[in-house]
Formats: structure tokens, sequence, C-alpha cells
């Protein structure tokens, strides 16, 4: 399969080793508007082509397929020219800035019967696998509550750096630079964790959204810190199940860690998924009388780049596909939309 990158950030590069090692995938080409940033990027990974446009790199079109690793507001106008031109698509998240965009996407994807993925990376965790497997096996019966975090410390820790000064990391708290707080950043992340671990889909949502003071006048320089740094949700499930879902920039020494509990009539299952690894739990069978939780070995799990390799190879779409994504974006959509209005919401509502 010949790839071709768009875009060459940090998250491109990680596609870049992702790729170069799955055997028969061959990265042909890299995109982006900076010459000699495209340049050092195709060098690093021995990348022969470089390009400035989609458009040149479209016109040349000796490529196979497409990692889509371009800022946030540019995957739809590109992926919809890819799509266009017949390329299937892997997407960095979110698919697109709001809903009405990412279902155009769904559905010309699905229109041209093209593969496309969105590269939710947290379905790589072996264990969120193995939850979700043992939810459809019914061995906890029919889920009744679900309990998710997605829980981050960098605004009180520089363990990733310093926010007050790295541009990195301050466009995430300015809703003027683009910015959707914690929710636009992780929420789809944590959404996607909480409902495919338990197998069960968003029906209703209740959120509200929280930015805190941080500097004087809450603004340093030109920006103005005024997107959200936590959010807590309330989720009813099409089964009925209750959920409770929330994440946070401010959770004091946790780095950056996911946690979910899925609670049904006869049984529990945890995941935890942080920097040190991933962990399974579960509290089954005889062990629930004494609430005792034993540790699973989950076993390894295929990547996206590996499931998104295979598709295209054999032209049968895999998961997670746009569809899936544009309809977690209706929820985060729906999600603002709640907050504004201190409303419960269903996720059907029409949001375009």
């Amino acid at each position: 399969m010949r790839l071709l990158i768009l875009g060459t950030g940090w998250m491109a590069q990680e596609h870049a080793r992702r790729f170069s090692a799955i055997e028969g995938v061959d990265i042909v080409g890299a995109v982006d508007v900076d010459p000699a940033r495209v340049g050092e990027f195709a060098d690093s990974f021995d990348i022969p082509n470089r390009f400035t446009g989609l458009e040149e790199a479209l016109a040349w079109g000796e490529f196979d397929a497409v990692a889509n690793v371009t800022p946030d507001r540019i995957h739809h106008p590109t992926t919809m020219a890819l799509i266009a031109a017949g390329k299937p698509v892997l997407c960095e998240k979110p698919l697109a800035e709001n809903f009405g965009k990412a279902t155009e996407m769904a559905d010309a994807a699905e229109a041209a019967g093209i593969v496309n993925m969105v590269n939710l990376t947290y379905r790589n965790v072996a264990a969120l696998q193995k939850a979700r497997q043992m939810v459809q096996a019914g061995e906890i019966g029919t889920v009744r509550h679900v309990e998710a975090s997605y829980l981050q410390s960098w605004l009180v820790s520089k363990f990733w750096g310093d926010w007050r000064t790295d541009p990195k990391w301050l466009w995430r708290l300015s809703r003027g630079h683009g910015s959707n707080g914690v929710l636009g950043d992780v929420g789809i992340h944590i959404l996607d964790f909480a409902s495919y671990g338990a197998a069960v889909d968003i029906d209703h949502v209740f959120c509200r959204l929280r930015a805190f003071d941080k500097a004087p006048g809450n603004r340093i320089g030109d920006y103005g810190l005024d997107a959200n740094d936590s959010f807590a949700m309330t989720l009813d499930f099409s089964n009925g199940a209750f959920g409770v879902v929330h994440a946070s920039r401010w959770a004091t020494g946790h780095l950056n860690e996911l946690r979910l509990r899925i609670y049904g009539e006869k049984g529990g299952i945890e995941v935890v998924h942080n920097l040190d690894g991933s962990t399974l739990k579960a509290c089954v069978g005889e062990n629930v009388e004494n609430a005792i939780w034993e540790e699973l070995d989950p076993g390894t799990v295929e990547t996206n780049y590996q499931r998104f390799t295979d598709a295209v190879r054999t032209g049968v779409q895999a998961e997670p596909s746009f569809r899936h994504a544009a309809e977690l974006q209706k929820v985060l959509d729906l999600a603002v939309v709640s907050d504004e209005k201190r409303a419960e919401l269903r996720a059907n509502a029409e949001t375009r």
C-alpha cells in the first residue's frame, strides 16, 4: 500500500513510525504548506516525494491511501477533496469542527464506497477491546451504570512543559485560537472509550462546562484563557443504562489517565490506561459476593494503523468509521448546547 501523509506535525510523526513498521506499506509522499517543514519531515522518514499543497499531490496521484494529520479545521476540506479523488482516508480526530461537516464527510465517503476511518487512538488499548468482548458475551449481564474519566494535570504540572509560555498549550486554552477546551480536545476520546467499552450507544446528554481563572485578567498575551478546563456529563444509554463521564486538566497526580468502570447485573469491569500502560480488572462470578476484583490478561490487539491498512487492501470497511465519529461529534455539539441551556438533550436531535 502506497501511503501519503497529509500534515507533518508531531502526530504525523507517529503515523509515519507506525505505518513504516507495517509490512508492505510504503510512505511515498508527504504534504505541508511549509516547504522547509515538509522537507525535514520527508528526510526524517525517507519519504521520496514532498508537496506544499494537496492539489499538487492529487495531480501526481501515485498513492493508494492517505493519513490526514492536518489541523482540525482543515480535516473537512482536505478529506472531501480526497474522497472526490477516490482515495481511502484515515483522519485524525476530531473528524470535523461540528456535526454538520462530519456528517457531510461520512455521507460522501459512504456514497463513494471508500474506506474511511478516524484515528481514535484508544481503540489500540487491548484492555478496552477485551472489556467490550466481555460485555458482549454477557459476562456481567445487562449494563446498568457506566463511569468514565479522562484526567490530565498539565495546568498544575510542568511535566509536558509550561503552558504559561508554550503556544502549543496556550492555544488549547483560548476559544479565540480555535479551542473548544478539554471537551474538544479529549471529549471524543472518553466518549468513545465509555460507549465502545460498554457496548452501548448514547441516547441523552446533560453537560456542564467550566473554565477557571488562570492568570491576571484571564489572559496571557494574545491568548484569552476562556476555553473550558473541565466538563462533567450525565448520559442515558440506548439500553437504559446510566452514565457519568468527566474530564479535567486540573487533575493533580494524573498526567494522562483514562478510567472506565462498567457495572452490570452480574458483575463489573474496570479499565485503566495511563503512561505506565493498561490494566483490566473484573469482579464476576463468585467474587461478586465478596467484592473481589481480579486482574485479567487482555492479550494484544491490532492497531488502527493495521486495521486501516487491512481495510484498504481488502476493500472491507473497518471501525472506527467516519459515521461513528460523526455521531460522537453530535454528542459533543449537544454538550455545548446543553451547558448553555442547562438542559438534557436527545442525542438524535437535529444539530445541523
